[in-house]
């Protein structure tokens, strides 16, 4: 492990390792504020070693929540139980980010909303369509998410990651085939994202860290290079790449290929850009994440599922123990079924 347990810096903030806990939505709320269940999954998290922590996606509009139960940052009021989630990380020693976020067309509000008027079937087979963004609506929606980075600051965050990928409203932006708009944020539609990063370097200082998960393939890798590198310009701070527009990707990656798309993609776009990219999907062991910092050259790796099944990951890959591994159930049994994920399971069961 010459490379994964080696210090790395992102302004002034410090990691002790190229590891970070990515977001990952577990709710626990049902108006948005912290609850206490979500302070104790942090502090673990921390606990665990970890160089980073992406807090889950944090809804910047209540119609915007991508499920019922989903934290939020939309009100002054939710800045103090967010500061908890802060405090009881620090006291770890780790830094931890928030992810900031809307859903648009692909959340639960009846009345969702997207860059153009766009059809989505829905995982449980609603068919919606989205209503298409005034130009009094894009401003509105900015100012929530410059609002968002105001109440993160105020909390004590290190930094934000704006969610710019997996079908979220960022990625409708950013995906041709879902924004059809004429007008300027049709024609270049990073422009929604740039406004927003400009707004946010307005409300907090300049130490204060800004980056973006970003769909590798929006929808071809060639529009994830081309981002990447207008937002590099613009003054991101790093850049997390995965999945664009579940539906509407062009992947067009050999299938020889050793690690996965995402992976693939993130080398692919930190071959481009200066600033700092993390990488993931399917880095299911130390001995993993070592070859992709080595062979792609990217800088953190996102380890997720690992840490769902396994608070210690971080500590334990160190150690050289038994770290646990994701099994890749078709549907995945951790989210809301902890007592029934296999991997846990026997990871526990095993240690």
């Amino acid at each position: 492990m010459k490379k994964l347990f080696t210090e790395f810096s992102i302004k002034n903030v410090k990691m002790k390792n190229r590891i970070c806990v990515p977001p990952m939505v577990v709710g626990f709320t049902d108006d948005g504020y912290v609850a206490n269940e979500n302070i104790e999954r942090y502090k673990k998290l921390a606990q665990g070693g970890p160089g980073l922590i992406i807090q889950e996606a944090t809804c910047v509009n209540s119609g915007g929540k991508l499920l019922g139960n989903q934290l939020g940052i939309w009100e002054d009021g939710q800045i103090e139980g967010l500061k908890n989630i802060v405090n009881a990380v620090h006291q770890e020693g780790c830094p931890i980010f928030i992810q900031i976020h809307h859903a648009g067309v692909v959340g639960i509000s009846k009345e969702p909303i997207c860059p153009s008027a766009y059809e989505y079937k829905n995982y449980d087979g609603r068919v919606v369509v989205g209503k298409k963004m005034t130009i009094e609506d894009i401003k509105s929606l900015q100012n929530d998410f410059i609002d968002a980075a105001r109440r993160a600051y105020s909390a004590g965050y290190d930094g934000v990651e704006l969610h710019g990928c997996h079908a979220y409203l960022i990625s409708q932006f950013l995906n041709k085939k879902v924004n059809k708009r004429t007008d300027e944020y049709g024609e270049n539609p990073e422009k929604f994202v740039i406004e927003i990063l400009e707004g946010i370097r307005k409300v907090t200082p300049k130490e204060f860290v800004v980056g973006i998960r970003l769909g590798g393939f929006e929808p071809t890798i060639e529009y994830g290079i081309h981002y990447a590198k207008v937002l590099e310009k613009n003054g991101i701070d790093f850049l997390d790449i995965s999945y664009g527009f579940m539906s509407e990707q062009e992947m067009h990656v050999n299938e020889d290929y050793k690690f996965t798309n995402a992976v693939y993609a993130a080398g692919k776009i930190k071959k481009e850009v200066l600033i700092p990219v993390f990488a993931v999907n399917g880095i299911k062991s130390a001995e993993i994440a070592e070859e992709i910092l080595d062979e792609t050259n990217v800088d953190i790796v996102d380890i997720a599922k690992g840490f769902l099944i396994n608070n210690n990951w971080a500590n334990d890959a160190k150690n050289g123990k038994d770290t646990g591994k994701c099994l890749d159930c078709a549907k995945c049994m951790w989210f809301g079924q902890s007592k029934v994920c296999a991997g846990k399971v026997l990871f526990e069961r095993n240690n």
